[in-house]
């Protein structure tokens, strides 16, 4: 399909109130495993990134890798067990799991963004004691028994303290950091923690205009399938008790309130595989997703 000129400098036009609107402002995007997709899906994400960071608006990245930690882990012959959604991880799983999520994953994203023509630094919850987590813990119920049992994840942790100094250093000067979900320990170890969860403390404690979560579904859907445009936090908990919003949509709407009640003044749940998710969302009056507000 052939644009004009015209038409570009027309969609430009329109694109300047939503650019105005997000002027100078901090947006989280939390960029999810599943929605990464292949080679070219990520060179196309971090161009919009890029494109974001030109027109004034602060971005952060904050990358998941739950399938590319799985293929390692079975490249290893180590096998993964799950309890509540989140992979139990041991002292061999944990070494795997920060050396995809540091150094591969993160690395090769930070390379996309530069050679995009950005200027990305990638780092962990680690680095500046940027996020400190505490062990975190899931009740199960046994098939067989139907008692619910405490199980012991490991070294899986959820995020108790957020430092944004680093962040602050970093924001505001043409840099573009991108988190790898990694947290610090108080004994100086290291805790894997839920990207989403993670993302959301770091949106929560930089108070961001808007929190992205990018994953592979178009957002919140309602009894019939059909996508739900907007929710307040009070909307989501009814559709939590009535069952309309279940199994893994349960944690990331739970996520969007958290980041709500912390001081971000828009969350929005969208399909990461759709080309320039970010951009329908944030520059275009069409939206991308489910928005929650307040």
């Amino acid at each position: 399909m052939s644009v004009s000129a015209h038409d570009i400098a027309r969609i430009l036009t329109e694109a300047l109130p939503h650019m105005q609107r997000y002027d100078d402002e901090i947006v989280v995007v939390k960029y999810g495993g599943h929605a990464m997709g292949d080679e070219a899906t990520a060179r196309s994400f971090a161009r919009d990134i890029v494109l974001m960071e030109q027109t004034a608006i602060n971005p952060v990245v904050v990358h998941g890798g739950g399938p590319q930690i799985g293929d390692m882990l079975n490249r290893l012959g180590i096998k993964s067990e799950f309890a509540g959604g989140l992979r139990i991880t041991d002292e061999k799983t944990i070494e795997i799991v920060e050396m995809v999520l540091a150094g591969s994953i993160n690395k090769q994203l930070v390379g996309f963004i530069n050679a995009a023509g950005g200027k990305a630094v990638g780092l962990t919850g680690k680095d500046g004691n940027m996020v400190m987590a505490r062990k975190a813990t899931r009740a199960v119920v046994d098939p067989t028994s139907k008692i619910e049992e405490v199980v012991d994840l490991g070294f899986v942790g959820e995020p108790e303290k957020v430092d944004v100094m680093v962040l602050n250093q970093i924001l505001g000067r043409e840099l573009i950091p991108v988190l790898a979900p990694v947290a610090a320990a108080a004994d100086g170890g290291t805790y894997n923690v839920n990207a989403d969860t993670f993302a959301g403390a770091i949106a929560g404690a930089l108070r961001a205009k808007r929190f992205l979560l990018l994953t592979d579904v178009p957002g919140v859907l309602d009894r019939s399938g059909k996508l739900i445009k907007q929710l307040t936090a009070n909307d989501a908990r009814a559709l939590i008790a009535g069952g309309t919003i279940s199994g893994g949509m349960i944690p990331k709407v739970e996520t969007c309130i958290y980041a709500l009640d912390a001081g971000v003044e828009g969350v929005v749940i969208l399909d990461g595989k759709v080309p320039h998710a970010v951009l329908l969302e944030l520059l275009t009056d069409h939206g991308a997703g489910t928005l929650f507000m307040r």
